[in-house]
């Protein structure tokens, strides 16, 4: 099987504002309702069909919280077919440690706060 690269925040961060990558993020709809990185679209695990997922020419970077849903993930993307296939390194964890911009919901007012743009 093809080996699944890692990238890490920055380079995810620099692939979305470039427009070269699509962000695939595979947790539960209720953990991206809470917080999400922009531009991430939503196919949870739990429901996965790597058939569904667009290629478009685009590298896939796949992401979950922790990064080892997400490794699952892009290994049936590989196993389906898809080529250029990354693993977002840490998950959304390590992209929040690394202070990239957020989308998340405020769960005492239900207010949406953006932490920066890309």
């Amino acid at each position: 099987m093809t080996e699944i690269t890692q990238a890490t925040p920055a380079q995810l961060r620099d692939g979305l504002t470039s427009g070269e990558v699509l962000l695939v993020d595979v947790r539960e709809p209720n953990e991206y309702a809470f917080e999400r990185i922009h531009g991430a679209l939503l196919y949870p695990l739990s429901t996965f069909d790597p058939k569904a997922i667009p290629g478009g020419g685009r590298r896939l970077v796949v992401q979950c919280a922790g990064g080892v849903r997400s490794m699952r993930a892009a290994q049936a993307l590989v196993a389906a077919g898809h080529t250029n296939v990354v693993n977002l390194e840490g998950g959304i964890n390590a992209w929040k440690a690394a202070g990239l911009p957020l989308i998340r919901i405020d769960p005492a007012t239900g207010q949406v706060i953006e932490r920066g743009t890309l």
